[in-house]
């Protein structure tokens, strides 16, 4: 097949820069209670996602521990098999899943519900297991995908990360988290 790589190199980054639009204009309270819950965490935060939506909680989780607000990720998969353990009543678990209903995920929640944990979910489904389970629901909508068969999450995922750092920098300002915080956590590199 020939296409024109450019224009479809450009066409997937405009469908992706629509999606953050559409999602600036959704920012509401349901962000800004998330990110006040997670500064008042006494406990762990721990993010959870099945398939992309997990490998997203992984950076989140790791841009969240670098700029001062420790976190961790647990595989919805490992939580079935006794992960849950790491949970407390005093922690915050962010789920994420695109369209709130991956079983591995929604496996995990009754019990992180009865562990006492509060739950924020990123999802785009606000009528999803997922959103029913979450004491913050944040939903990004169902946003067009760059994928040309509208599946592949590219467009949900991006929207998702962006959230994350966003959160991850309103908490880092909150905490006051500065240059010789930064550089206490990362020693190696020139950073270090």
């Amino acid at each position: 097949m020939n296409i024109d790589i450019e224009s479809e190199i450009i066409k997937v980054i405009d469908i992706e820069m629509k999606g953050l639009s559409l999602m600036r204009e959704q920012i509401d309270s349901s962000v800004k209670s998330a990110v006040e819950i997670i500064f008042n965490c006494r406990g762990k935060l721990i993010l959870t996602g099945m398939g992309k939506s997990g490998l997203v909680a992984k950076k989140i989780a790791s841009t969240m521990s670098s700029v001062g607000t420790p976190a961790i990720f647990m595989h919805p998969a490992e939580g079935m098999h006794g992960d849950l353990g790491i949970i407390a009543v005093e922690d915050v678990v962010i789920a994420i899943g695109k369209s709130g209903e991956s079983s591995e995920l929604n496996g995990v929640l009754p019990s992180i519900k009865s562990l006492g944990a509060k739950i924020i979910g990123i999802m785009g489904d606000g009528n999803s297991t997922l959103a029913k389970y979450s004491d913050v629901v944040i939903n990004i909508g169902d946003l067009e995908e760059a994928c040309p068969l509208n599946m592949a999450p590219t467009t949900s995922s991006t929207v998702t990360m962006v959230l994350g750092d966003a959160m991850a920098v309103a908490l880092m300002k909150m905490r006051e988290f500065d240059l010789a915080d930064y550089a206490l956590l990362h020693p190696g590199g020139q950073i270090g």
